[in-house]
């Protein structure tokens, strides 16, 4: 089958064929429909020190994805059959760790994740664990195929109650933007979102955002305060790891209120532990990945009654081949989320 390949240490990425995956007993072989580049695959492209530290080459990149069912385990439960659509959790976890066994497996000390620790989903069949699998049910492959990143933004948005709150959104990347959406389709009075980049805005603003702001030409303390009579913001979803971003969210939200911590800052970040957290009696929440399987459940529930639509954030489109183009928009900064189609 033809796959992207991160072949050996050093920059870039190869196109080529390598053999179709074995399906285990508890397995399910999934033909691949749609896959989402994300910034990760960019980290994995340039091998940047994150990647050194963590991938082992060769392997086949590639995390999130939606396909057709084509294999089936010998011990794999009845309600899977092949032709059915379906999405995976690519967190693949021991199920034995504490955090495993207290309902905290996002957090499993010995998460394996596809395209990253093994083989991925930037290919034409994957083989996943059939626990990580999980059925579209009418949801299309396209918006399948990136509820992995989406799940991220559920979890960053809905760990706390959002109906009637002031939702401040710093980062307006895909998964940013996916959260703008979701707080907005959770009831959010006001949902006001924050980048540097234009285009990245506009598709906040398609999303939903109450109010779209760059904070080299606006005032965000400003509009925050007035958008919530002087409070401050309930909760602020940080998905940039700007510095700037972090600090500003610290500023504005308001006293007692939540800081959700899904971006990633490059190296140390000084924080005013003080004044920024103690003294405002804030909540700090750090996000990784998706809760298995709550988020999920509440994703599908969402997409399912149409009360959320990410396609709007979908802005490039890719054959597998061309996986060059694909990583080039996302290094452009003029894309949302960029979509391999692989087959259908």
């Amino acid at each position: 089958m033809k796959a992207i390949v991160k072949t050996a240490p050093g920059p870039g990425l190869v196109v080529r064929d390598v053999p179709k995956p074995a399906c285990g007993p508890n397995d399910v072989l999934i033909r691949v429909h749609h896959a989402g580049v994300c910034g990760t695959d960019l980290h994995i492209y340039d091998w940047n020190p994150w990647a050194q530290g963590r991938c082992k080459p060769p392997f086949t990149v590639g995390h999130e994805f939606a396909g057709e069912i084509v294999e089936l385990g010998s011990d794999v439960h009845e309600d899977f059959k092949t032709g059915q659509l379906v999405t995976a959790e690519g967190h693949i976890i021991c199920g034995h760790c504490l955090q495993c066994r207290t309902g905290n497996g996002h957090v499993c000390k010995r998460t394996s994740i596809i395209g990253v620790d093994r083989n991925g989903c930037f290919a034409e069949y994957i083989v996943m664990p059939s626990g990580n699998v999980m059925l579209l049910d009418g949801i299309p492959t396209e918006i399948g195929g990136i509820m992995d990143p989406m799940g991220n933004a559920f979890h960053t948005v809905l760990s706390t109650e959002v109906s009637g709150s002031i939702v401040l959104i710093l980062g307006c990347g895909p998964i940013g933007c996916f959260a703008v959406g979701i707080a907005k389709a959770a009831g959010a009075a006001a949902v006001i979102a924050v980048d540097v980049n234009p285009k990245r805005l506009e598709l906040a603003r398609k999303m939903g955002a109450t109010r779209v702001l760059n904070p080299k030409t606006d005032n965000v303390e400003a509009a925050v305060l007035e958008l919530s009579n002087g409070d401050g913001a309930d909760l602020v979803c940080e998905m940039s790891g700007a510095p700037s971003a972090l600090h500003t969210g610290f500023k504005v939200v308001r006293y007692g209120g939540r800081v959700h911590l899904l971006g990633i800052p490059d190296g140390d970040v000084p924080i005013d532990f003080a004044n920024e957290i103690v003294f405002k009696g804030i909540t700090i929440y750090g996000v990784i990945g998706r809760k298995m399987y709550e988020t999920w459940n509440l994703m599908q529930r969402f997409l399912r009654s149409g009360q959320f639509d990410p396609r709007p954030t979908i802005t490039h489109r890719f054959p597998l081949e061309m996986i060059e183009d694909a990583i080039a928009a996302i290094r452009s900064g003029s894309a949302g989320k960029v979509i391999l189609d692989i087959g259908s």
